[in-house]
C-alpha cells in the first residue's frame, strides 16, 4: 500500500466512526481498505465493532444513493461527460447497465459483491427511475453482510490486515452467483404464492321481480 493511502486512512481513523462513514461515502479508498482497516483498529481496542458496522452500512448506503441521485437527475449523458471525475469511468456504466436491463432490481443487491460493476450499479438504477425505497432496501441488504465481513477479517487477520483483497477477491464473484440464484428463486417462489388478481366485470341491476 502506498504512504498516501495509509496516510488518508490514518487521518480517517482519527475521526472514529465518522471517519469510516466518510471514508465509504467518498469512497477515495477502497471499501474493503477502509473496513479492513478499521476491524484492525476494532480488534486494538479502539472501537466498537457494531459501532464501526453501523458507521460502515450508513457510509456504505450514502456513498450508493449519490450515484443513484447522480442518475436519477443527472441521467445518462451528464455521467458519461462528468463520471471521470467521481472515478466513474463509461465502461462502468455501460457494465452496470448490462447487468441492470438482464438481471433487473435484485442486481442491486448481487452486484455489490462484483469487482468494477459495484461501484456504478446504482447509476442506471437512477436513471431507470427505480422506486429510491426500493433502492436503499436492495442497498442496505448488501452491505450489510459486506461491512460486517470486511470488518471481522480485518479483526481477525490484525497487522496483516492490509492483504485483505488478496484474499477476498477469488470468493467474490462465486458469492455473487449464490446470492443471485437465491434471489431468483425467492422472486420466482413470490410471484407462485401470490393468488392472481381476479377482475370483476361491473354488472348493472338486477330487474325487479
Amino acid at each position: 500500500m502506498s504512504q498516501l493511502m495509509m496516510t488518508i486512512l490514518n487521518w480517517f481513523a482519527e475521526m472514529g466512526y465518522m471517519g469510516i462513514l466518510l471514508g465509504l461515502m467518498v469512497e477515495i479508498l477502497p471499501s474493503e481498505l477502509v473496513l479492513g482497516y478499521g476491524g484492525y483498529l476494532v480488534g486494538l481496542g479502539k472501537m466498537n465493532f457494531w459501532g464501526a458496522v453501523l458507521a460502515g452500512v450508513a457510509g456504505g448506503t450514502m456513498a450508493q444513493l449519490f450515484l443513484y441521485w447522480a442518475g436519477y437527475y443527472g441521467g445518462r449523458p451528464f455521467l458519461l461527460k462528468y463520471g471521470k471525475y467521481i472515478l466513474i469511468k463509461q465502461n462502468h456504466i455501460v457494465n452496470a447497465e448490462e447487468w441492470f436491463q438482464r438481471y433487473g432490481v435484485g442486481v442491486i443487491f448481487t452486484a455489490r459483491f462484483i469487482p468494477v460493476v459495484r461501484h456504478a450499479i446504482s447509476i442506471p438504477a437512477g436513471i431507470a427511475r427505480m422506486s429510491v425505497w426500493k433502492f436503499i432496501f436492495y442497498t442496505v441488504a448488501a452491505v450489510i453482510p459486506w461491512t460486517i465481513l470486511f470488518l471481522t477479517l480485518g479483526r481477525i487477520l490484525g497487522e496483516n490486515w492490509q492483504q485483505i483483497r488478496e484474499i477476498t477477491e477469488p470468493y467474490l464473484i462465486p458469492a455473487a452467483g449464490f446470492s443471485f440464484i437465491l434471489i431468483m428463486l425467492y422472486i420466482l417462489w413470490k410471484k407462485k404464492s401470490t393468488p392472481p388478481i381476479v377482475t370483476v366485470k361491473k354488472m348493472g341491476r338486477f330487474p325487479d321481480k
